[in-house]
């Protein structure tokens, strides 16, 4: 999803412009993007918007604009909406779509319950983000490619957002930095990179995957539809992959009850609730919908030592169970790894080698080489608090990491908070909320966010916002 020639409105020089309300957005992936258009289209005013991110191009974000054409979204069209109170939005979007239409046409006369590859949910959410600049003339937007470098927040209450050649002041600065997604073969040493130059040259038999969600299977197969017809190890820290959707939307069911309060308790807790669920012919999916809606109080609930036994332990059965796959997904999954030719395996990843990787397997405390011709990198990584963003941030008491270090502490809303207090004008958006908020790294929960933290911006700007 890339923009061209939409950025010749840059912000005039005159006492008009400085008059406007002068929004900083970091970050030009999914969760910037939807922001701008949260903006747009809920604040009735003139402002300016000021885009940046190192790279030149607005994109879906790391995940949509790295995606193969193949690569399937693992939510449905009824749930992809950027349009605030109006959920058949991506669904009329592809009704519109006459080429879509007929390529799909079994689905007529709506999509709602289908998946759709990801390069089409960019272009949706890139033709709604420029619809809303074309709606709005008197808006302004700038685009600056050089990376930020540090925030700091003036005696006037405006930021200051520094880069290595240029400081700009802002009014309100909205973090969307997301998470960092690994890309392509994992990196090896300098000296080392001539020898794997020269194993490419030989058609690779033995491919490791790196990672255990849906990028990986996704990348799996389109291995398999690229013809490749050699051994592929996925090897996964903790062994899970993602589990199936069912064929229709599974409405959430959940018990109303109190929950328990420790964490041993509420594992056996939520068995039961999906046992039930199966019981009656629902499905454990729906059990898990229902979860989510609670996940949010439930985790806040927790005592810290109870979130990071959490983290150690269920993780990665929760993120198996919460982000899914589609049912044809997944029984092409289960078919590569009854055949043969695909293994999982558990272990911790290396240093990249020639030859392959170095991995220290589940059970055993050295490190062995696996042998393998290439080695793919699937894995997302946490937001990187290191960063001279987040670390200026922290030393400027305008943030603070979240209890487990994931992210930043974040309100629903996406307020910054620091010393529990919210930092005004001051947001986050997305998956540095993470450690705070479940699920706040999917596309329905960031658009929820978005347009949150919009009503927020105008409030406190003393601006009006649009109905509806």
């Amino acid at each position: 999803m890339t923009v061209h020639g939409l950025f010749a409105k840059v912000a005039p020089e005159g006492a008009a412009a400085r008059a406007k309300p002068h929004i900083a957005i970091i970050g030009r992936g999914f969760s910037g993007v939807m922001m701008a258009i949260a903006l747009m289209k809920s604040v009735r005013t003139a402002f300016h918007v000021h885009l940046f991110d190192p790279q030149p191009t607005i994109s879906g974000g790391q995940v949509l604009a790295a995606a193969q054409s193949g690569e399937i979204l693992n939510s449905r069209v009824r749930d992809l909406s950027v349009a605030a109170g109006q959920p058949e939005d991506f669904n009329d979007w592809l009704l519109a779509n006459a080429e879509f239409r007929a390529a799909v046409s079994a689905a007529i006369p709506g999509f709602q319950q289908i998946f759709v590859p990801k390069s089409i949910f960019s272009d949706y959410v890139y033709q709604r983000f420029s619809e809303a600049l074309t709606r709005r003339p008197d808006i302004s937007i700038q685009l600056s490619c050089q990376a930020v470098l540090g925030l700091r927040k003036q005696a006037n209450g405006r930021f200051l957002v520094m880069q290595e050649e240029a400081t700009v002041e802002c009014d309100a600065v909205v973090l969307a930095t997301g998470f960092g997604l690994r890309e392509g073969e994992m990196e090896i040493a300098e000296e080392e990179r001539p020898l794997v130059r020269a194993r490419r040259l030989v058609v690779p038999r033995h491919t490791v995957l790196l990672g255990s969600g849906v990028r990986v299977v996704d990348r799996l197969l389109q291995l398999r539809d690229n013809g490749f017809a050699g051994e592929i190890t996925i090897l996964s820290r903790h062994g899970f992959l993602p589990q199936p959707h069912t064929r229709l939307a599974a409405a959430p069911t959940f018990p109303v009850g109190p929950m328990p309060t420790r964490l041993g308790e509420i594992v056996r807790f939520v068995r039961q609730a999906c046992a039930e669920a199966e019981a009656t012919g629902l499905g454990w999916q729906a059990a898990m919908n229902g979860l989510r809606r609670r996940a949010r109080s439930l985790w806040q609930s927790l005592p810290e030592e109870e979130k990071r036994r959490f983290n150690r332990h269920l993780r990665s059965i929760y993120d198996s169970h919460r982000n899914r796959l589609p049912a044809p997904l997944h029984l092409r999954l289960r078919q590569e790894l009854a055949g043969g030719q695909t293994t999982i395996r558990k272990g911790w990843a290396g240093k990249r080698r020639p030859d392959g990787l170095m991995v220290r397997w589940a059970g055993e405390s050295e490190e062995t080489l696996l042998a393998a011709d290439q080695v793919i990198d699937c894995r997302c990584s946490a937001p990187d608090l290191r960063a001279p963003l987040m670390q200026s941030l922290f030393a400027g008491g305008l943030a603070e990491p979240d209890e487990l270090s994931l992210g930043i502490a974040v309100s629903p809303a996406g307020e910054v908070l620091a010393g529990g207090q919210p930092t005004r004008n001051l947001y986050a958006i997305g998956p540095l909320g993470v450690g705070s908020l479940p699920d706040i790294d999917l596309v329905p929960e960031i658009v929820t966010q978005t347009y949150a933290a919009a009503r927020l911006i105008a409030t406190r700007h003393r601006v009006t916002l649009k109905t509806g």
